[in-house]
């Protein structure tokens, strides 16, 4: 039987895949798990890809994480927050203890904010090189996460 990180990893692949964004792909493979709609989750997602909005700011692989395990386990209400806040940590320092950081400009080594930073990226082939190992890696620990 496939485990669900096999599952989730394959479907974040083919979303990626399909030009959806990092952040769509990973949030939205956990859809059938939390038992969410998916276009719902792309459409939610869409806005974080590229360090949220092309800024190059945090990872939107790890945004996607972060949006799954705030589904499956986040706070609605306020004394809730605490642990919310410690799942958030936890994920996002495995993820940058795998790649060294969690900000996608220093992921890409390039000021994806900049149309020129942009283009550079695009021609070195990094949203299609390295990108989708954020992708996998962001599904990988949130599931590993949402295992325990």
């Amino acid at each position: 039987m496939e485990s669900p990180e096999i599952k989730s990893s394959e479907i974040a692949g083919a979303l990626f895949d399909g030009n959806f964004n990092c952040a769509q792909s990973v949030f939205a493979a956990f859809a059938s798990q939390l038992g969410m709609d998916e276009g719902l989750m792309l459409k939610m997602a869409s806005p974080f890809g590229g360090g949220v909005s092309r800024r190059g700011h945090i990872c939107g692989a790890v945004t996607g994480g972060l949006m799954a395990l705030g589904v499956a386990r986040g706070a609605d209400t306020p004394l809730g927050k605490e642990p919310a806040y410690r799942l958030g940590q936890e994920f996002m320092a495995r993820f940058e203890a795998r790649h060294g950081s969690i900000m996608c400009r220093v992921l890409l080594d390039f000021d994806i904010s900049t149309e020129a930073g942009w283009q550079q990226a695009r021609e070195k082939g990094l949203f299609k090189t390295i990108c989708p190992q954020f992708v996998r890696d962001a599904v990988e620990i949130a599931q590993d996460m949402l295992d325990k």
